[in-house]
Parts: C-alpha cells; structure tokens; sequence
C-alpha cells in the first residue's frame, strides 16, 4: 500500500520562507504536507516535477466573489493562476447581512463599485441569508476549487442599521454605531477574517451615490475596529483616497495600537491622491515606529482599464455615433462599426460629455483622448509599455491620426480588439517604484480585484504576472541594478505573507503540518494569454478573462484540481473560518 496519497518528484522547491529554493520531493497524505526533501516512500499518485518549480498554492487577499462564491465552484478566474485562497468582501461591499427588501440595494452597490454585472448577481444568488453568520453558513454549503474567507462588509452593515436612513453624508447615532459593531463582532465570531470599508470618490452605486463608509467619521470607524478586536482577531480592511484633511492615518494608528489588530490599505500611485505614494508610505512607517501595525497592499502592475468595444468603456464611448447604437445587439454593432462611412462620421464627430460623470473628469479625458497613455494589446503584449509603444506614437509611426489608428485597433480580430490604459501605478511610465516595495515587510502583495471589474479590468493574474514579468522577463531590468525580483521572494510575498496577514498559519510555506496546497509550474514557458470577453456569467453577463500556459498542476489540500491548466472537476476548497493553525504535531511521516 503506498505510504503517501500524492510524491511530487525531483521539483525545484521554493518553499514560501523565502530560503534559497532547492531539489527535492513533496510528500502529501490525509490533505497535509507529510514529507519534503528526501525519503522513502511511494505515493498512490505521483507527479513528475523535473525542471518545474514547486511552490505553495498562493494565497489572494483581495478579491470580490462574494456573489461568484454562491454558484460557482470553479472560482474562475483566480483559481487557473495557481490561486487556493482567497478573501472576499474587501473595500466595504458585500451581501450581508441583508435585510430582504434591501437585495436589490445591495447588487447595485456592487455592481457600481466593482463592476460586476447586476442582472448576474440578481440571477446567480439565492439570498438564503439575512445576518452574516447566515451567510457564511450558506457558503460553506458549496464545495469549490479554492478556500474562501471573507470580510464583514461596511456598507452592508450601515444599510443593515441605517435602513433607508443610510444616504451620502448620513450620521449615525451612538445607538447606530453600537449595533455596527455588534454585528461585525458577532460576524467575525461567526468566522469573518476582519472588517472592510471604502472611503473613496471613485466607489460609487449604481445610482451614482458615494458608498456608506466614505463619510464615514473616525469614531465611527475606531468604534467598529474595537468591536472587531472583542474577539481577538481580525484584519481592518480599507480603500480611501487619502485625502490630507481626514487624516486617515492618525486613526489608522490609533485603532491598531488601541486593538492590537493590523490595518491594511490600498497603497497606489496616482495623480489624482492627495498624498503621493511615497508619502503614504512615509507616513504609514511613521505610525508603524509609534506601534501601530499598518500594512500597504501593493499591485505589481499599472491598474487600469482594458477596453473593448463591448467591455465596460472605451475611447468612443462620448461620440454621438456610438450611443445612437450602444443598445444594439452585437452582430448588428458590428456591422456598423466595420462601415467605413459609419467610421469616417464617428470619428468627425466631438465627444458629448454630458453624460460622464463630473468628479471623475480627468479619467474621462484619459479615456476618451489619452492617446499617450492608451496601449495596443496585442499578441505578446508587455504591462510595462514604453512611451513609445502608445497609440499616439504608433499612430505618428504609420502617419494616422491616434484616433483612426485606436478605431482600427478596436475593430480587429473581428471587433475584438483591447487597448490598456494604466490609470493607476503608472504616473511614471514603468513600474520602478514598485521594486523596493516587494522587498518591504510593511507591504503586500494585493489589489488582484478577482471576480471584480468584469468590463474593465483583468488582474485576477497577478500571481502569473508577477513570476513573468517581475522574476523572469522584466525588460527595464536590463538597464537597472535589482529591477527584477528574486524567485523565493516572489513566492514568499505571495503565498507567506498574504497567509499571514490574515492569521491563515496552516498554509504559504511548504513544510510537514501544512495544508497540501501547491503549484507546479514550468517557469521557463510560464506565459499569460491574451484576455476575452466572456459572456457566461448569469443572465450572460460579461466579465474579462485571462488564462496562463505553463500551470502543470494545482493541488489543493492534497487533491489535484487543475492539470495543465484545466480543470479537473474536484472540489476541495472549504470555508475558512476566522484563524487557522498548522497541525504540526500530526504530520510527521
């Protein structure tokens, strides 16, 4: 009989401690790692893992599946770029608790501030829940590819109390603020791995209105981090614009010393932040020195719009042509679009910004005339372009206008098209600043969006991304000491540090006792696809998707869910709930 469920052999072991990687066989039985290096021992399944790298299965902090969660156990598309876990519920949406009259409330938040198509979630949810440890208990229910944990959400806990009070600039009573933080202790009791809110512009409903958390006051917002630290744990969550006058991190500071729990923050460089990026930073290391405990999660490449003529938005999108036919169906949009009379009357047309929203100007200007900051995506395409790689300068190249030349990329490959435009983490025109950060222990890496922006965005492959691009082929690290990042650091980051930050110690390092969740990965052919639209969300609702070569196996808890990138049809991924500890003692071979 043999000795183990599953040997992988003979792999290039990078462990997740961030130690040098090294040659060797990763024993697995009963769901936990029960043997790495050498020994004897065959197992009922065996992988042959020479000249591929073995790392831990890694561990995403920031996604939004919490409706996904509820009728999809692929988890897709997190799950085909080696993803085990993930955490929902980030930047204060979610869908619970949830009153019944609320539901429909609750889906345009969502689908205002993450883009996730309404008609989708209104159809895929069954709403078999009201209070959140309803809701958990509903999830557990389905078995999928991945772990899941999630946040408390803000801004279904003030609808919740504030009912029909809940309105831009609404100020809670002490009473209000006292049951917030009654349902986030009893939601992180229940199992929530911390709390999340939003207090940025840019989040907004459906409708149009600003998110409940972002006029939120710091008493309000400390009172609910002190509820969450009644049950001894937990991670508050936020994404803010920062602004100089709400001094967002003096609180930040307070809540972590007065709790002892982390507080972590979208950290990213625009020039729409009040404070530069380097400054957050700065100040966010100054609490840290005073004895906070304040974490910036980092994205590894320019966040940013990819858009299609039926994505979400793009550059066409204000031409009066366009809106006469954004309502047609597709095949019928098509025709038009591939005419050139309808091409020559649309591009002499001006843009009609009357109904773009007034706040977000700039990135409307960006969208609509940006040229210098749009990028072809084309078959092998680069997220760190240079200047000029932009529509502008191919458009001087060939002697066109940016315009015609970003109509004509749009129209390829059948009306398929994709131009990238980096609005976030790439004031600079590179990455460089982000370097020194993936070496900092006060940051992680993050802000993957998963199941989030399904018109707009596909970053959902940034663990994929970050072994391409920032270990393996990073161009400007040609003419720059240290531009790439080392294999073991990479791993860590992703797989260690996220696990840790949210209190999941029984997964990210590769070591008898921890849960059997791992990567096989052929590193020299590691390759991202090109991204499509996808129309199979419920009701058809679209969403961008993003496939990798390269993936030879995901295990997860000792089961193999995806070889060679494809689904295998198991189902070992669980809910977690609140902190996890490794069961050392019980792994010894």
């Amino acid at each position: 009989m043999p000795a183990f469920d599953l040997v992988i052999r003979n792999g290039t072991i990078v462990d997740g401690t961030g130690n040098q990687k090294f040659l060797g066989d990763v024993a697995v039985k009963d769901g936990l790692i029960a043997a790495v290096g050498k020994f004897t021992g065959e197992g009922a399944e065996e992988i042959d893992a020479m000249g591929k790298i073995v790392t831990p299965g890694f561990v995403d902090i920031h996604t939004h599946y919490d409706g996904q969660a509820t009728w999809d156990a692929e988890m897709a598309p997190s799950s085909w770029h080696g993803v085990t876990t993930v955490i929902m519920g980030n930047c204060g949406v979610g869908f619970a608790p949830a009153h019944p009259e609320r539901h429909a409330w609750l889906i345009g938040l969502m689908e205002g501030v993450e883009d996730i198509p309404g008609t989708a979630l209104a159809e895929g949810m069954t709403w078999d829940w009201e209070t959140f440890p309803e809701y958990l208990d509903a999830l557990e229910k389905m078995p999928r590819t991945v772990d899941i944990g999630t946040h408390v959400p803000h801004g279904a806990v003030r609808a919740y109390v504030l009912g029909d009070r809940e309105k831009p600039g609404a100020v809670p009573t002490d009473e209000d603020i006292e049951e917030m933080g009654r349902i986030v202790e009893e939601g992180v009791r229940a199992g929530a791995l911390g709390f999340s809110t939003s207090r940025t512009v840019i989040h907004k409903s459906v409708d149009g209105e600003l998110v409940p958390g972002t006029t939120a006051t710091a008493e309000e917002l400390v009172s609910i981090g002190r509820a969450m630290a009644r049950t001894g744990h937990g991670v508050f969550e936020m994404a803010s614009d920062l602004n100089r006058e709400w001094n967002e991190f003096e609180w930040m500071g307070r809540l972590s010393r007065e709790t002892g729990l982390p507080v972590t923050f979208a950290a990213l460089q625009s020039i729409a932040k009040e404070l530069p990026l380097d400054e957050q930073i700065a100040t966010m290391r100054a609490e840290n020195d005073n004895g906070a405990n304040i974490v910036a999660q980092i994205a590894l490449r320019g966040n940013g719009i990819v858009m299609a003529w039926r994505g979400t938005v793009h550059p066409f999108r204000f031409r009066p042509s366009w809106i006469a036919i954004e309502d047609l169906p597709w095949e019928e949009q098509k025709a038009k679009l591939l005419d050139p009379a309808f091409k020559a009357k649309l591009l002499a047309e001006s843009n009609d910004f009357s109904s773009a929203p007034k706040d977000i100007g700039g990135l409307v200007m960006a969208i609509a005339m940006g040229w210098t900051l749009q990028f072809e995506m084309d078959e092998d395409f680069d997220y760190e372009p240079p200047a000029e790689a932009s529509v502008q300068a191919r458009a001087d190249a060939v002697g066109v206008s940016p315009q015609e030349y970003a109509y004509d990329m749009l129209c390829s490959e059948d009306g398929t098209g994709f131009i990238y435009l980096p609005i976030l983490n790439y004031a600079d025109g590179n990455l460089d600043f982000l370097e020194a950060l993936q070496r900092s222990d006060d940051t992680v890496n993050s802000l993957s969006d998963g199941g989030a922006h399904c018109g707009t965005i596909c970053d959902a492959a940034s663990p994929t991304f970050m072994l391409q691009h920032w270990v393996r082929d990073r161009k400007r690290a040609a003419v720059r000491p240290n531009g790439k990042i080392t294999l073991e650091n990479a791993v860590k980051r992703q797989c260690n540090d996220t696990a840790r930050l949210y209190g999941l110690e029984d997964r990210g390092i590769i070591t008898p006792g921890y849960l059997a969740d791992l990567n096989v990965i052929d590193l020299e052919h590691l390759r991202l696809g090109k991204p499509w639209l996808a129309f199979d969300l419920p009701a058809g609702g679209k969403r961008l998707l993003q496939k990798a070569e390269g993936y030879v196996a995901t295990i997860k808890a000792g089961t193999v869910t995806f070889r060679n990138g494809e689904w295998t049809g198991a189902t070992p991924g669980v809910l977690v709930r609140g902190p996890q500890a490794a069961e050392l003692a019980e792994a010894a071979e």
